[in-house]
Protein backbone atom coordinates (compact mmCIF):
# COMPACT_ATOMS: atom_id res chain seq x y z
CA UNK A 1 0.00 0.00 0.00
CA UNK A 2 1.39 3.37 -1.18
CA UNK A 3 1.50 6.30 2.04
CA UNK A 4 -0.69 8.21 -0.19
CA UNK A 5 -3.20 5.46 -0.09
CA UNK A 6 -4.42 7.58 2.89
CA UNK A 7 -5.18 10.78 4.06
CA UNK A 8 -2.31 12.03 6.57
CA UNK A 9 -3.40 14.47 8.93
CA UNK A 10 -1.29 15.62 11.79
CA UNK A 11 -2.24 18.53 14.51
CA UNK A 12 0.13 19.91 16.49
CA UNK A 13 3.35 18.62 14.81
CA UNK A 14 6.94 19.77 15.48
CA UNK A 15 9.50 20.75 12.93
CA UNK A 16 13.05 21.07 13.45
CA UNK A 17 14.63 24.59 12.64
CA UNK A 18 18.28 24.86 13.26
CA UNK A 19 18.45 24.72 17.25
CA UNK A 20 14.65 25.39 17.83
CA UNK A 21 11.15 23.57 17.04
CA UNK A 22 8.15 24.66 15.40
CA UNK A 23 4.54 23.91 15.74
CA UNK A 24 3.05 23.04 12.44
CA UNK A 25 -0.24 21.40 10.94
CA UNK A 26 0.35 18.85 8.24
CA UNK A 27 -2.63 17.47 5.86
CA UNK A 28 -2.49 15.68 3.27
CA UNK A 29 -5.48 14.21 1.37
CA UNK A 30 -5.56 10.67 -0.59
CA UNK A 31 -3.74 10.96 -4.01
CA UNK A 32 -2.75 14.11 -3.57
CA UNK A 33 -0.67 15.75 -6.37
CA UNK A 34 1.60 18.27 -4.36
CA UNK A 35 1.95 19.94 -1.24
CA UNK A 36 1.49 23.59 -0.50
CA UNK A 37 3.50 25.49 2.51
CA UNK A 38 1.76 28.04 4.27
CA UNK A 39 3.87 31.62 5.30
CA UNK A 40 1.26 33.93 7.57
CA UNK A 41 1.67 37.54 8.07
CA UNK A 42 3.03 39.75 10.53
CA UNK A 43 0.96 38.74 14.19
CA UNK A 44 -0.18 35.86 12.58
CA UNK A 45 -0.19 32.17 13.09
CA UNK A 46 -1.10 28.53 11.85
CA UNK A 47 -4.36 29.34 13.73
CA UNK A 48 -5.23 32.45 10.58
CA UNK A 49 -8.61 32.22 9.95
CA UNK A 50 -8.00 32.91 6.44
CA UNK A 51 -5.14 30.94 5.90
CA UNK A 52 -7.28 27.93 7.65
CA UNK A 53 -9.84 28.92 4.89
CA UNK A 54 -7.87 28.86 2.13
CA UNK A 55 -5.66 25.38 3.18
CA UNK A 56 -9.21 23.62 3.44
CA UNK A 57 -10.14 24.77 0.13
CA UNK A 58 -6.94 23.04 -0.89
CA UNK A 59 -7.18 20.06 0.90
CA UNK A 60 -11.05 19.70 -0.80
CA UNK A 61 -8.83 20.11 -4.35
CA UNK A 62 -6.57 17.05 -3.72
CA UNK A 63 -3.73 19.40 -2.43
CA UNK A 64 -2.18 18.55 1.12
CA UNK A 65 -1.19 21.80 3.30
CA UNK A 66 1.09 22.25 6.12
CA UNK A 67 0.27 25.53 8.26
CA UNK A 68 3.66 26.57 10.74
CA UNK A 69 4.55 29.00 13.20
CA UNK A 70 7.74 30.74 12.03
CA UNK A 71 8.27 31.51 15.04
CA UNK A 72 8.40 29.54 18.51
CA UNK A 73 6.07 30.64 21.71
CA UNK A 74 9.11 32.04 23.44
CA UNK A 75 10.21 34.07 20.44
CA UNK A 76 6.42 35.40 19.79
CA UNK A 77 6.11 36.48 23.91
CA UNK A 78 9.91 38.29 23.44
CA UNK A 79 8.86 40.03 19.79
CA UNK A 80 5.14 41.30 21.06
CA UNK A 81 6.75 44.90 21.25
CA UNK A 82 9.67 44.81 19.51
CA UNK A 83 7.80 43.45 16.56
CA UNK A 84 11.28 42.96 15.01
CA UNK A 85 11.51 39.02 14.06
CA UNK A 86 8.46 39.24 12.29
CA UNK A 87 9.43 41.88 10.01
CA UNK A 88 12.64 40.04 9.70
CA UNK A 89 12.25 37.98 6.26
CA UNK A 90 15.64 36.74 5.91
CA UNK A 91 14.98 35.02 9.44
CA UNK A 92 11.18 34.15 8.59
CA UNK A 93 12.36 32.46 5.39
CA UNK A 94 15.61 30.51 6.83
CA UNK A 95 12.29 29.41 9.44
CA UNK A 96 9.99 28.46 5.99
CA UNK A 97 12.66 27.04 4.23
CA UNK A 98 13.49 24.48 7.26
CA UNK A 99 10.10 23.55 6.97
CA UNK A 100 10.04 22.78 3.39
CA UNK A 101 13.63 20.96 3.93
CA UNK A 102 11.02 18.55 6.18
CA UNK A 103 8.97 17.80 3.59
CA UNK A 104 11.23 16.98 1.13
CA UNK A 105 12.86 14.55 3.47
CA UNK A 106 9.85 13.16 4.80
CA UNK A 107 9.58 9.68 3.08
CA UNK A 108 5.41 9.94 3.78
CA UNK A 109 5.29 13.18 1.13
CA UNK A 110 8.78 13.60 -0.37
CA UNK A 111 7.83 13.25 -3.37
CA UNK A 112 5.04 15.18 -3.78
CA UNK A 113 5.28 18.54 -6.11
CA UNK A 114 6.30 21.52 -3.67
CA UNK A 115 4.14 25.03 -3.44
CA UNK A 116 4.30 28.04 -1.12
CA UNK A 117 1.26 30.16 -0.08
CA UNK A 118 2.05 33.62 1.37
CA UNK A 119 0.28 36.46 3.15
CA UNK A 120 1.19 39.93 3.34
CA UNK A 121 4.44 39.83 4.94
CA UNK A 122 4.63 36.04 4.77
CA UNK A 123 4.35 36.75 0.83
CA UNK A 124 7.61 38.06 1.28
CA UNK A 125 9.35 35.10 3.11
CA UNK A 126 7.79 32.76 0.87
CA UNK A 127 9.73 34.16 -2.39
CA UNK A 128 12.60 33.89 -0.11
CA UNK A 129 12.04 30.26 0.35
CA UNK A 130 10.98 29.70 -3.17
CA UNK A 131 14.03 31.62 -4.75
CA UNK A 132 16.61 29.60 -2.17
CA UNK A 133 14.59 25.72 -2.90
CA UNK A 134 14.31 26.99 -6.78
CA UNK A 135 14.89 23.47 -8.05
CA UNK A 136 11.94 22.45 -5.57
CA UNK A 137 9.95 24.98 -5.49
CA UNK A 138 7.01 24.26 -8.05
CA UNK A 139 4.63 27.46 -7.53
CA UNK A 140 3.93 30.41 -5.60
CA UNK A 141 0.80 32.47 -4.25
CA UNK A 142 0.91 35.62 -2.54
CA UNK A 143 -2.07 36.62 -1.16
CA UNK A 144 -2.07 40.62 -0.17
CA UNK A 145 1.59 40.29 -0.30
CA UNK A 146 4.19 42.56 0.06
CA UNK A 147 6.72 41.22 -2.36
CA UNK A 148 8.83 44.35 -2.45
CA UNK A 149 9.92 42.66 0.58
CA UNK A 150 12.01 40.27 -0.56
CA UNK A 151 14.43 42.90 -2.51
CA UNK A 152 16.51 41.73 -4.76
CA UNK A 153 15.37 37.73 -4.29
CA UNK A 154 13.01 38.28 -6.40
CA UNK A 155 14.97 38.35 -9.58
CA UNK A 156 16.10 34.68 -8.66
CA UNK A 157 12.49 33.26 -8.23
CA UNK A 158 12.05 30.53 -11.14
CA UNK A 159 8.72 29.39 -9.67
CA UNK A 160 5.49 30.45 -11.30
CA UNK A 161 3.63 33.07 -9.31
CA UNK A 162 0.38 34.43 -8.56
CA UNK A 163 -0.68 37.55 -7.44
CA UNK A 164 -3.77 37.90 -5.66
CA UNK A 165 -4.68 41.65 -4.62
CA UNK A 166 -8.18 43.34 -3.10
CA UNK A 167 -8.78 46.09 -6.05
CA UNK A 168 -9.70 48.43 -2.80
CA UNK A 169 -5.81 47.79 -1.85
CA UNK A 170 -4.17 50.51 -3.82
CA UNK A 171 -0.48 50.27 -2.21
CA UNK A 172 -0.49 46.25 -2.27
CA UNK A 173 -1.65 46.50 -5.64
CA UNK A 174 1.23 48.91 -6.74
CA UNK A 175 4.12 47.05 -5.04
CA UNK A 176 2.18 43.74 -6.52
CA UNK A 177 2.98 45.29 -10.16
CA UNK A 178 6.41 46.28 -9.49
CA UNK A 179 7.13 43.25 -8.06
CA UNK A 180 6.28 41.42 -11.00
CA UNK A 181 8.48 43.51 -13.24
CA UNK A 182 11.35 42.49 -11.48
CA UNK A 183 11.02 38.69 -11.89
CA UNK A 184 11.98 36.27 -14.58
CA UNK A 185 9.18 33.36 -13.95
CA UNK A 186 6.02 33.23 -15.24
CA UNK A 187 3.27 35.88 -13.16
CA UNK A 188 0.05 36.96 -13.08
CA UNK A 189 -1.64 39.56 -11.11
CA UNK A 190 -5.49 38.80 -9.99
CA UNK A 191 -7.47 41.79 -8.44
CA UNK A 192 -10.63 40.61 -6.52
CA UNK A 193 -13.24 43.00 -7.45
CA UNK A 194 -14.31 44.98 -4.04
CA UNK A 195 -11.49 43.49 -1.38
CA UNK A 196 -9.71 45.19 0.90
CA UNK A 197 -6.51 43.94 2.50
CA UNK A 198 -8.02 41.19 4.52
CA UNK A 199 -10.42 39.96 1.71
CA UNK A 200 -13.00 40.04 4.89
CA UNK A 201 -15.88 41.37 2.46
CA UNK A 202 -18.72 38.47 1.69
CA UNK A 203 -17.29 36.19 -1.09
CA UNK A 204 -13.85 37.55 -0.98
CA UNK A 205 -12.07 34.99 0.73
CA UNK A 206 -13.78 32.25 -1.30
CA UNK A 207 -12.49 33.91 -4.64
CA UNK A 208 -8.90 33.79 -3.18
CA UNK A 209 -9.33 30.06 -2.73
CA UNK A 210 -10.33 29.47 -5.70
CA UNK A 211 -7.63 31.22 -7.70
CA UNK A 212 -5.21 29.90 -5.58
CA UNK A 213 -6.51 25.67 -5.96
CA UNK A 214 -6.53 27.09 -9.84
CA UNK A 215 -2.58 28.02 -9.68
CA UNK A 216 -0.96 25.22 -7.39
CA UNK A 217 -3.14 22.44 -9.73
CA UNK A 218 -2.12 23.95 -12.79
CA UNK A 219 1.60 23.84 -11.22
CA UNK A 220 1.73 21.14 -8.76
CA UNK A 221 1.54 17.77 -10.95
Amino acid sequence: MSPLDLMIEQRGMSLPAGGSTLSGELVVPADATGIVLFAHGSGSSRHSPRNRRVASALVDRGLGTLLVDLLTPEEEETDDGRRELRFDIPFLAERLVAAADWVLGEPRVGDLALGFFGASTGAAAALVAAERRSRSTRAVVSRGGRPDLAGSRLAGVRAPTLFIVGERDPQALRLNEEARRLMAADTRLEVVPGATHLFEEPGALDQVAQLAGEWFKLHLR
